[in-house]
């Protein structure tokens, strides 16, 4: 058996290894175009793969309370998969077409679940598209199986967790938004502008090279260290909008080895619906 995938996974090593045992979900989402993903899986995507949509799929339901993408219950997403395919042998590839921006978010849920056989497409559809490699309009057939999950609740805090924890030594709170969304300015989705009092920002999207492909290792390390600080990154809790990008620096921060750090899966969205938890404004 090969070794297993569990970061990252080149355009040219999916194509070289991809087999009916394994399970290529396409995750392409747009935010400001809900219906997105879906049109662009059926226009073109990797053979073989299929759709996982962000809001029905990947996220549970909204209370009004509980952020933009709350996470979905452990039971009916360990139902999806099966019926998609996936049980504890199965390696997973997730790929969109914004960096990992989506993908990640099924990375980490699979990996909350117990998976760890899950890899991200390094570089998206471009990196396969620029490898040669072709699309297909067909939709494949499902082999359904029974997928066992075991959540590991140790990878994830919630609200009052934060809240607790605010302003202590035991806490490094990371916002993945970009640096205008963390200031408090240009706010478009959430109705409060601004961010969690103490958080440091670390836009996801710099964890990227100029090709779209996550940065080295060495470089990933270095990046993330100065936020740490030195401190181990066991302290870290990363959030951003609504527990979506926040997973795209969760899975830098694997690619670098550095281990432990934990999600605030309702982020800014959650925190914000709560006039009662405190707001910043500025650069932090």
């Amino acid at each position: 058996m090969s070794v297993p995938f569990t970061s990252l996974i080149s355009a040219t090593d999916l194509a070289r290894q991809v087999s009916p045992a394994w399970c290529i979900f396409d995750c392409r989402f747009n935010l400001g175009d809900p219906g997105y993903g879906r049109k662009a899986y059926a226009s073109g995507h990797i053979p073989g793969a299929l759709f996982l949509d962000l809001e029905t799929d990947l996220s549970g339901l909204l209370t009004g309370r509980n952020g933009r993408h709350p996470l979905p219950e452990p039971e009916r997403l360990a139902d999806k998969l099966g019926s998609l395919g996936v049980d504890d042998r199965t390696q997973v590839v997730a790929y969109d077409d914004v960096g990992g921006m989506f993908a990640a978010r099924l990375w980490w849920l699979l990996r909350w679940l117990g998976h760890d056989h899950v890899a991200v497409l390094n570089g998206g559809l471009q990196a396969w598209l620029s490898s040669g490699l072709p699309l297909s309009t067909e939709t494949s057939e499902p082999r359904a199986t029974t997928f066992v999950h075991r959540p590991q609740d140790n990878m994830k805090v919630d609200a009052d967790y934060v809240l607790n924890h605010l302003n202590k030594p035991g806490m490094l709170l990371v916002d993945a938004r970009a640096p205008d969304r963390y200031r408090g300015e240009n706010e478009t989705l959430d109705p409060v502008g601004g961010h969690i009092p103490g958080a440091v920002n670390r836009f996801f999207k710099d964890n990227l090279g100029p090709d779209g492909c996550f940065k080295q290792a060495s470089e990933l390390q270095e990046d993330f260290g100065q936020i740490l600080k030195g401190g181990n990154a066991n302290i870290a809790v990363l959030q951003c909008g609504s527990g979506v990008t926040a997973c795209h620096n969760l899975l830098a921060m694997e690619v670098a080895g550095l281990d432990g750090a934990r999600l605030y899966a309702g982020s800014w969205s959650e925190w914000c619906a709560d006039p009662t938890r405190p707001v910043a404004t500025g650069p932090g």
